[in-house]
């Protein structure tokens, strides 16, 4: 044991003191390495029932999570697709590509994902962690969450982040293994952050802040005046080519709020984007190509909180006609902010 692990964790974790094969099975008896791993199971966390048998209910909640069914794609995509689409998307494209960021129990607490063939190995010596922000969250989420929130992306860190704050101080347990019954995605969790969880707008300092507060409630959303700078959007996403990586300050009408401003991220997906896999997308422009978005890039003070005339006046970042990508959804229109200066 000691060639694959430090032998003292056998009696420092309680995980690893019944020995490998009550979570890997194999043969420990076997006098050679072939034999021993003859029935070897290599992500035994994929079967949540093994993490269950001490961890009940966390196990029970986390098989409907969204990190492992990743519906919440499946689901996004969904209503730009024909009945005849859906049953090609989920045999094709979900399955083999939306479905590989599945992620155990032993992703996070054990040993980090594999991304794109890539994996960073065990955590801590195969050592069971509660939690380690950056080989965990960081590995999945490091396309644009993780690189926005440190300020790796070019933009600034998150002021949460300056503040030696991390992931599990906003995203709490009962949000990442999941609610007690499935969610169509991400938006439905009830266990979500909110700003206004900690930040009460009515405990603001100054007089003015009080009233930019009141004055913009259920109109703005946090993240449209307190996003401190671009952002990455990605744009005309191929089925087995990927998409282009663009920085961006998108504000516009939320898709899921009307007449709310907010912060709006690109999402990839083009007409064609599964075409490979015969998928036409018959109800494509049922979507937009914007969906709202909270970037991790938050400040107290940008240019839209120094300056009424960033909004009201020249309209700073604002989503226009002529920003619109060519060909995209007729959903769009509706993105475009309209208000009263």
């Amino acid at each position: 044991m000691g060639y694959v692990i430090d032998a003292s964790l056998t009696e420092s974790d309680v995980h690893l003191s019944q020995g490998c094969v009550t979570c890997h099975s194999g043969n420990e008896n076997a006098a050679t390495r072939d034999l021993a791993h003859v029935g070897l199971v290599k992500r035994p966390s994929d079967d949540t029932d093994l993490c269950g048998s001490c961890h009940g209910d966390i196990a029970t909640n986390y098989s409907k999570s969204l990190h492992f069914t990743t519906v919440g794609m499946k689901n996004g995509v969904r209503p730009r697709l024909s009945a005849t689409d859906i049953k090609a998307f989920d045999g094709k494209v979900f399955v083999q590509s939306c479905n590989s960021c599945h992620a155990s129990c032993g992703d996070c607490h054990v040993k980090g994902p594999t991304v794109s063939g890539i994996s960073t190995g065990l955590i801590q010596g195969h050592r069971f962690v509660r939690k380690d922000d950056a080989k965990t969250c960081a590995v999945c989420h490091n396309g644009r969450v993780y690189p926005e929130f440190t300020g790796e992306y070019g933009g600034n860190a998150d002021v949460h982040y300056q503040k030696g704050m991390t992931c599990t101080d906003c995203h709490k347990p009962a949000e990442l293994h999941g609610p007690e019954a499935s969610v169509p995605g991400r938006k439905a969790l009830a266990e979500k952050p909110s700003c206004v969880g900690c930040h009460k707008p009515e405990a603001a300092k100054t007089d003015a802040a009080k009233t930019a507060h009141a004055t913009h409630a259920g109109k703005a959303s946090c993240s449209a005046c307190h996003s401190s700078s671009e952002y990455r959007n990605c744009y005309g996403c191929h089925l087995g080519a990927g998409a282009t990586s663009v920085p961006g300050l998108i504000l516009g009408d939320n898709p899921r709020k009307a007449g709310q401003l907010t912060t709006l991220r690109h999402i990839p997906t083009v007409r064609d984007t599964f075409a490979p896999a015969g998928i036409a997308q018959s109800n494509y422009d049922s979507l937009p190509n914007y969906w709202d978005a909270v970037p991790h890039n938050t400040k107290k003070r940008t240019d839209r909180t120094r300056d009424c005339a960033a909004c009201h006046v020249a309209q700073a970042h604002f989503l226009k006609e002529s920003d619109l990508p060519v060909g995209g959804s007729k959903s769009n229109q509706a993105l475009i902010f309209k208000f009263d200066k």
